[in-house]
C-alpha cells in the first residue's frame, strides 16, 4: 500500500478506470458524503437514492475501501433475503480480488474463508468473525460481531405490505443492535416501498437521528440527477411503465400512501367491438378493432357463497396486443343455483369453461388461495367434456391484495393503455374502481382482484398449446 492511503473517491476512480467506467456526478456526491460522514465520526447513516443509480455498487466500493484502510474491520451485510446480501458480499470480494490497491488483503492459498457469502482478508488480528458476512433479514446473526453493518434494501415490496409485516421487519432489524460493537457504524441503504416506510423522518421514526443523504431522480427544478443515463424521454417512459405511485416512491423517494393513487374508471378507453378469428397460411389470427392480439387469458377468483352474499366469484378475461395495450374483454360474476342437483363448484366450472370457449382463451388461471384448491382439476374435467383445449393453471397470490391491484392497474391507467369492452361497464367493475381505497374494510374488490391477476400475468406468452378448439389454430403468433 502507498504511504498515503487513497481516499474513497480516489479508490473508486481507480476501480472505475480498471472497469472502463466513468464516475458521474451523482456517484461522486454519494462517495463524498460517505467519506465526509466517516471523517465527522457519524455512526448512524441513511443513504436514500433512486432505483438504478448504482448505490449498492458504490456501497460495495465503500466496504472494500474500509477493509483497505483497516483490514481488521468486520462488516455484516443484511438484506431482505440471503441471496441479495450475498450479491453485495460477492461484489466486494470481486473488487478486492482485482483492485490494484488491495493485493495485500488477499489471503494465502488455502488460508481463511473466501466464499461468496463470507470471506476473510489477510489481517494481523486473530478474530472469530469473518471480514465480511452476508445475512438475510430472517437469518440467525446471534453471536456475530461487526464494526460496520450495512442494511442494504432490507425493505422490499414483499415484507412491508401489512402492518404486521412492517412491525416484524422492525423487530428483526433491532437484532442488529446487539451485533454492532460499541463505536461501530450502521448504514442503511434503500428506497421507500410504503407510506409507513422504515426510512420516513420525524419524531419517533425508526431511523430517527440518522444522518441522511436523499437523492431523488429529479430535483426541485425537474432536472435529472443523472442526465447521461436518465434522459427526459427515458424518465417519461419509466413513469408510464411503473405508474405514478411506484415512480414517486422508488424514483422520487416519497413515502406516499396508497391513498394517493386513485383508480379512475374514466381513464379506461371503451370499445364495443368483438374479436375476429381467421386462419391464414396455417396460422390462427385473432384481431380486435384491427389490432392483432398476441397474448391473453383469464383469471378466476372463485367463491361459493350463496348468490348475493359474501365474496363474489369473478372471472376476468383480457387480451394484449403487440403495442402494450391491454383489452379487458369480459368480466363475469358467476352464480349458481342452490336448488340444482349439481354442486356449486361444478356449476361454476361449467360456466367458466363455456366462457373460455366463446372467447378463445388460450389459458385460464384459477386462484387457489383458500377454497379454490381442488377447482383446477374439476375445471380441466369440464374443459375436456366440452372439447375445449384451454390450459388451466393454478395461481397463488402471495402479495397483499391492495398491493396487487395497484401494481397491476396504476401503470396501465396512467399510460391510458387499458381498454375495456362496453359490457364490462354494465357490471360492478367501474363502481368498484371508483370506490376502492387500499385496505378499506368490507369493500367490494373481487373484480379488481381478478383483473389484477390477468394483468400481472402478462406479458408472458405460453408455449405451444393444443388447438383452442377442433376448427381453430393457435392465434398467439409463431411462439404460441
Amino acid at each position: 500500500m502507498s504511504e498515503r492511503p487513497a481516499d474513497l473517491l480516489e479508490f473508486a476512480w481507480i476501480w472505475n478506470r480498471l472497469a472502463n467506467l466513468g464516475t458521474p456526478a451523482v456517484h461522486r456526491r454519494m462517495l463524498r458524503w460517505l467519506a465526509d460522514r466517516g471523517e465527522q465520526g457519524d455512526l448512524r447513516l441513511l443513504l436514500m437514492a433512486f432505483r438504478g443509480c448504482g448505490k449498492s455498487t458504490l456501497v460495495g466500493l465503500y466496504c472494500a475501501w474500509q477493509l483497505y484502510r483497516a483490514p481488521e474491520t468486520r462488516i455484516l451485510v443484511v438484506a431482505a433475503d440471503h441471496a441479495l446480501a450475498t450479491r453485495m458480499v460477492a461484489t466486494v470480494r470481486r473488487i478486492l480480488g482485482r483492485h490494484p490497491l488491495c493485493g495485500a488483503l488477499l489471503p494465502d492459498h488455502g488460508e481463511g474463508s473466501w466464499a461468496s457469502d463470507r470471506f476473510t482478508v489477510a489481517r494481523q488480528a486473530v478474530l472469530r468473525d469473518a471480514s465480511m458476512l452476508a445475512a438475510g433479514i430472517g437469518g440467525n446473526i446471534t453471536g456475530a460481531r461487526a464494526d460496520l453493518i450495512v442494511c442494504d434494501d432490507v425493505e422490499v415490496a414483499g415484507n412491508c405490505g401489512t402492518p404486521y409485516q412492517r412491525e416484524e421487519l422492525r423487530e428483526r432489524l433491532t437484532e442488529t443492535e446487539f451485533v454492532l460493537v460499541p463505536g461501530g457504524r450502521m448504514l442503511f441503504v434503500g428506497t421507500p416501498h410504503t407510506a409507513d416506510s422504515l426510512y420516513v423522518d420525524g419524531p419517533g421514526a425508526f431511523l430517527s437521528g440518522y444522518r441522511r443523504l436523499v437523492l431523488p431522480l429529479l430535483d426541485d427544478a425537474g432536472d435529472s440527477a443523472w442526465p447521461e443515463r436518465f434522459t427526459p424521454a427515458g424518465i417519461a417512459a419509466l413513469r408510464t411503465r411503473v405508474g405514478p405511485l411506484a415512480f414517486r416512491r422508488q424514483m422520487l423517494l416519497e413515502a406516499v400512501a396508497e391513498d394517493a393513487a386513485r383508480l379512475d374508471p374514466g381513464l379506461i378507453l371503451r370499445y364495443a367491438a368483438e374479436t375476429e378469428y381467421r386462419e391464414a397460411n396455417g396460422r390462427g389470427v385473432l384481431t380486435l378493432m384491427g389490432a392483432q392480439m398476441v397474448s391473453g387469458g383469464g383469471w378466476w377468483d372463485p367463491a361459493y357463497g350463496r348468490p348475493g352474499t359474501g365474496d363474489a366469484s369473478v372471472l376476468a378475461a383480457t387480451y394484449a396486443d403487440g403495442q402494450g395495450r391491454h383489452y379487458l374483454h369480459r368480466i363475469a360474476y358467476l352464480l349458481h343455483d342452490p336448488e340444482a342437483e349439481e354442486d356449486a363448484a361444478t356449476q361454476q366450472c361449467r360456466a367458466v369453461a363455456h366462457i373460455a370457449r366463446d372467447l378463445l382463451l388460450p389459458v385460464l388461471r384459477v386462484e387457489t388461495n383458500g377454497i379454490g384448491k381442488f377447482l383446477p382439476g374439476l375445471l380441466k374435467r369440464e374443459m375436456q367434456r366440452a372439447g375445449i383445449n384451454c390450459t388451466v393453471l393454478e395461481a397463488t397470490s402471495r402479495r397483499a391484495k391492495s398491493e396487487r391491484i395497484l401494481a397491476a392497474l396504476d401503470p396501465v391507467l396512467a399510460a391510458r393503455r387499458l381498454l375495456a369492452h362496453e359490457s364490462v361497464f354494465r357490471t360492478r367493475f367501474a363502481r368498484e374502481m371508483a370506490e376502492w381505497r387500499p385496505d378499506a374494510p368490507g369493500q367490494r374488490d373481487d373484480a379488481l382482484d381478478a383483473v389484477a391477476g390477468c394483468l400481472l400475468s402478462e406479458p408472458v406468452r405460453l408455449p405451444g398449446a393444443p388447438p383452442l378448439r377442433p376448427a381453430t389454430l393457435s392465434w398467439r403468433g409463431a411462439s404460441g
